[in-house]
This record gives C-alpha cells, structure tokens and sequence, in this order.
C-alpha cells in the first residue's frame, strides 16, 4: 500500500539524535523517522491506522512501540504538521513501484549475489510457485489480448496450468480456429519439460506479470481521496488547507477525485430511488438534515407520497443534531451507494462529469 510505503520510509529516516522530548514542542523537521511514525500511527487510531500497522514487520512495530512509548505530550500543531506532510510524501511517493526485478536489483547493489539469490528464492518459492494462481486471477479479455500473439502450443501449456473455469473464458475469447487449435494442442499435450516450463513461466514473469502490476498500481491520490472522504467536514476541511499551502497542485487533485454527499444529487432517478431503498428512513433524514433544500427536494420527490411524507415529518421533529452525526449518515449513505455501484445496481457521477453513451 502507498501509504505504509510512505510510512516505512519515514521510519527508515534515521537520525543519530536520541528520543526528542517533545513537551517543548520540537520542530517536526528535527524528529526521528520513529517519532514521526508513532505520532502519525497514534493520530490515525485503530481505523485507519490499522492496515498500516498490519503491513509492518515486527522489528518496525517495535521501533514505532518504543518511540511511541517515550512521546510524552505531542501538541496540535506537531500533529496537523505531520499528518500534512505524511499527506504530501504520499503524493510524492506515487510514482515509486516496486516488484520482484526491482528489489532483486536493489538488494544486490546491497549483498553478495549468493544472499540475493537465497533470499529471493525464499520469496518467489519454487521457480513459478504462485504463478499460475497469479494468472487465474487476471481478467479474463487482458489474458486473452496477450496470449493471442503467442504460439498456439505455448498457450496450450498456459491454459492447463490455469483454472479451467478461467481457461473456458479466455479460450472464448481468442479467434475460433484459433482456439479450435488451441484445444487440439491441449488434447495432445504430454508431460511438459521442467526447462520448458520455467522458460515460459520466466517469460511472463518478466513480460506480463510485472508489466500488468505497473499498469494496476493504486494512485496514491485515489488512495488519499478516499481517506478524505471518511474524514469528518471539520477534519477534512483542516488537512485539505495544510495540503494546499505545501501541495496545491496534489490538494487539487484529491479534491477532484473525492466523492461527496452532493454529488449523489447527480444521480439518476432511477439510481437514486434504488439507494432510497436499500436505507433506513432515519439515516436519510440525519443525512440529509445539513443540506440545501434542493438535496432534500431530490430525496423527497424520489420517494412514495408516504415515505415522503414521513421523512418530513421526521425532519420536523428531528431538532438541532450534532454535525458528527450528520457527516457519518452521509458517509453511510456514501459507501452504500459505492457498494451498489460495485454490484451494478447503480452509476454513480461526480458534479461536471460527462459520460458517454452508446
């Protein structure tokens, strides 16, 4: 993940000073990888520090630990200062990618070649081990576009490697009489050479599999964009600010990807009306109770005359509620219609988002 990626680089930051006391509020600048780790991991909590943590080995967990241990009282501004940079590193840190070649390359800049080699065997396992799983887990129509430049036998090799239910797919998918020769290849196929094989395991290695984890990589601003987005208002609207004076550019761009209770107002009626169904009718109402009344007039003029009726009547009698409870009924609202996007239920679009339609 990028941002354990970024994470472990502070951490790494090594400085031959010893644990800071931090009750003078030193400058962020001037403290340990460790120290800006743990305050970082301490601000996120269990939510959101969670996936970070599990990404960690043991030796980083107990650095963190212990300087974590030794923080003493860490100020607002130490805190804000952190997150904000942490978010800017992240940005910058997009475009590191790594993979099997590039940590090979790196650790024998590092180790003796012997070392390397022990060291990536554990890794990578048996010369293939996982490749094949790697495969049956690739779409379908990107196997197929690249195995229909192959020779017919080496995909024959391929596919009785593979799942079969993944192998029907892709065989669907390549020219009839080119698969009809596929299938008799495969028909009368003996035992596959051990050279033969890591040869044409090798070759996707390096030719497929690390090609396609390049293309699929995570932007790391969709990755912050989506931390936003479970922010509350208050908190967003802070580090958003932070961001723009040391990275408007990357502030911009969050900006851009996020996705906020009022774009569901760009909804169809149809995609909106499904959302309304799969809610309770008390989470509309906290959710819709901050916005404008345009937002609520959508929601109302999408419901039942009974339903409607009763979401007024509930928003009549709701009184003044805590923004904290506002923000988490349209973040719930939020990930239910991502979820139905997911399964197709719905299309979702941003505010000034053209689609096209054929």
């Amino acid at each position: 993940m990028e941002q354990s990626q970024a994470l472990q680089n502070w951490n790494t930051d090594k400085n031959n000073t010893a644990i800071a006391s931090l009750q003078a509020e030193v400058p962020t600048a001037k403290l340990s990888g460790e120290e800006r780790s743990a305050i970082l991991l301490l601000a996120l909590g269990k939510d959101f520090g969670e996936p970070i943590w599990e990404s960690l080995d043991d030796e980083e967990i107990a650095e963190i630990s212990i300087a974590m241990s030794k923080l003493g009282k860490v100020t607002t501004t130490q805190v804000e200062d952190i997150l904000a940079r942490f978010i800017s590193d992240m940005s910058i840190s997009g475009a590191v990618m790594g993979n099997f070649e590039s940590t090979e390359s790196l650790l024998k800049q590092i180790l003796p070649e012997d070392r390397v080699n022990l060291i990536m065997e554990g890794i990578r396992g048996p010369a293939g081990r996982n490749m094949w799983e790697k495969l049956s887990n690739v779409q379908a129509h990107i196997l197929a576009n690249y195995l229909k430049n192959e020779y017919p036998q080496t995909i024959a090799v391929i596919l009785s490697k593979i799942s079969p239910d993944h192998a029907a797919r892709v065989l669907s998918l390549l020219p009839d009489d080119f698969s009809l020769e596929v299938i008799q290849r495969m028909l009368a196929m003996e035992a596959v050479q051990k050279e033969i094989l890591e040869k044409i395991e090798n070759t996707l290695r390096r030719e497929f599999i690390s090609n396609l984890s390049s293309t699929n990589r995570t932007d790391a601003h969709e990755t912050m964009a989506s931390i936003f987005n479970n922010f509350d208002r208050q908190t967003e609207a802070l580090f958003m600010g932070k961001l723009e004076d040391v990275d408007r550019d990357a502030a911009e761009r969050i900006k851009t990807l996020m996705f906020t209770f009022d774009d569901l107002g760009n909804l169809d009626g149809s995609s909106l009306q499904t959302l309304i169904r799969a809610m309770d009718n008390d989470v509309i109402a906290l959710a819709i109770k901050g916005t404008s009344d345009k937002i609520k007039d959508l929601f109302l003029s999408n419901m039942s005359q009974r339903a409607a009726a009763l979401l007024r009547d509930e928003l009549e009698n709701m009184g003044p509620v805590r923004l904290s409870d506002v923000d988490e009924a349209q973040m719930t609202m939020i990930n239910k219609a991502k979820d139905l996007e997911a399964a197709g239920d719905i299309v979702l679009a941003k505010d000034g988002a053209e689609d096209e339609f054929i």
